[in-house]
């Protein structure tokens, strides 16, 4: 087992890996920016750094000062939690240069799953279903492109080979709006990502975003932990998550489920995963893969009772997956609601101090905070404050649960996105389960 781990993050992600190390038994040691000296886990931690000022390129996305750290507390591992440098190929390089043992998949399979177009090429090896596309990166030949669009149909969707997170992307109704529309996209993906390489794909019209979690050793051993659903989406950015999904197709689910575990035999995954798929008319069709834990990940951890950070912290280690695929029951079901210091109807940044927090409690409630009353959310860094997470026996008991959590929850001082929750848990469609990706900016009026 690792002796002494860097926890490379910093808010809800950070305390819920200095928890899973505190299990196994790790000592922790808490990298931190000038404005995150008072964090929940910086205070926890067996010991802490602060790496910089506030700016996250001067401190969470600065690697020199993480390794630094790293080699002045005598740590072995670093893990990069979620965002920031999570799905950097080239930090997961330099760690494992000097040293150190990167928490996740080794950097060339980051850098295989992290370009688009060779992560299409490969699942399609994999036997994985992807949309129908270009089949790699588009050329300079506008007779060809049009071929290719006439032979997928419009609309299509020409997107950046290197984005993510909803940027890079430009749906294209007509053949006369096409070659100009992938011209501005390789300008918005040259001056976003530093790579102008686009692809085309199949426009999915309705379709549901459905992901598949899987671990796996690099031994030659994988298994996956069923599927969620996030379709319930704000500019591509996930609101609410619930596991497993609804209203799924059970032999494509079967199928695809099995896809994820071979795809992941066959590149050598190490590590925790996650596989996203558009859902439409019972098919599945990936999108991308996740090479890091996932924010939504206790949805699943309530379902299978699988501690997802441990295993990730065991597989690091060189220990084969202490799971078989035969050990692994989906019991039950869970939601989990995004809590936000934002205002919830402009959507803008609410940073300040929290007067009072009271967490929810009671059956089959979770909740996942690194605030407490008196600490001050900074204006530096993403939004999330808190993820409120329910169980349930079945959909309906957890969706019960989870409505009371919300109205029990206080949240004083700043402005919070908690009456928007409470709104789609009272929403008659999302309580039927299976809405699609773009049901919550209609019912919004975006």
């Amino acid at each position: 087992m690792l002796d002494k781990v860097v926890i490379a993050n910093r808010g809800e992600i950070a305390l819920r890996i200095l928890r899973a190390c505190k299990e196994l038994g790790i000592k922790t040691v808490a990298i931190h920016s000038q404005a995150d000296k008072d964090l929940m886990h910086v205070r926890l931690a067996d010991e802490a750094v602060c790496i910089g000022p506030a700016p996250s390129t001067k401190s969470y996305l600065n690697v020199p000062s993480i390794i630094s750290a790293a080699e002045v507390t005598d740590a072995v591992g670093i893990h990069p939690g979620y965002g920031f440098l999570a799905e950097n190929a080239d930090f997961a390089e330099q760690v494992e240069r000097s040293g150190f043992t990167f928490i996740g998949p080794k950097a060339e399979t980051i850098r295989l799953m992290g370009d688009k177009v060779s992560a299409i090429e490969a699942m399609k090896e994999a036997g994985v279903p992807t949309v129908p596309g270009s089949d790699g990166a588009l050329s300079d030949d506008a007779e060809e492109i049009h071929k290719i669009a006439k032979r997928i149909g419009y609309p299509v969707i020409i997107k950046a080979a290197a984005g993510g997170g909803g940027r890079g992307m430009r749906v294209v109704h007509s053949e006369a709006s096409l070659i100009s529309s992938i011209h501005v996209t390789q300008s918005e993906a040259a001056a976003a990502f530093g790579d102008d390489t686009v692809y085309m794909e199949k426009f999915l019209e309705n379709p549901r975003h459905v992901e598949v979690q899987v671990l796996a050793d690099g031994q030659g051993n994988a298994v996956h932990l069923f599927d969620r659903d996030c379709s319930m989406q704000r500019r591509h950015q996930k609101v609410v998550e619930e596991a497993p999904a609804p209203h799924l197709d059970p032999d494509a689910r079967a199928q695809v489920l099995q896809a994820c575990v071979d795809a992941c035999i066959e590149i050598g995954y190490r590590g925790a995963g996650t596989f996203e798929f558009l859902y439409e008319n019972g098919g599945f069709y990936f999108i991308e893969m996740n090479t890091r834990v996932q924010v939504e990940h206790p949805v699943t951890e309530m379902i299978t009772g699988v501690d997802i950070v441990k295993e990730q912290l065991r597989i690091a280690s060189g220990l084969p997956l202490s799971l078989k695929q035969e050990d692994i029951k989906v019991q039950g079901h869970s939601f989990e609601c995004r809590i936000n210091a934002e205002d919830p109807k402009t959507f803008l940044p609410s940073p300040g101090t929290i007067k009072h927090f009271h967490a929810p409690g009671g059956n089959g409630i979770r909740v996942d905070s690194h605030i407490y009353n008196g600490y001050t959310v900074p204006p530096h860094y993403d939004s999330l404050i808190a993820k409120v997470i329910s169980y349930g026996e079945d959909r309906e008991t957890a969706l019960k649960r989870m409505s009371i959590a919300l109205d029990e929850m206080l949240v004083d001082g700043i402005r919070s996105n908690i009456p928007l929750q409470q709104d789609i848990m009272n929403d008659g469609k999302f309580q039927e389960g299976g809405v699609n990706i773009h049901y919550l900016e209609k019912k919004l009026g975006l």
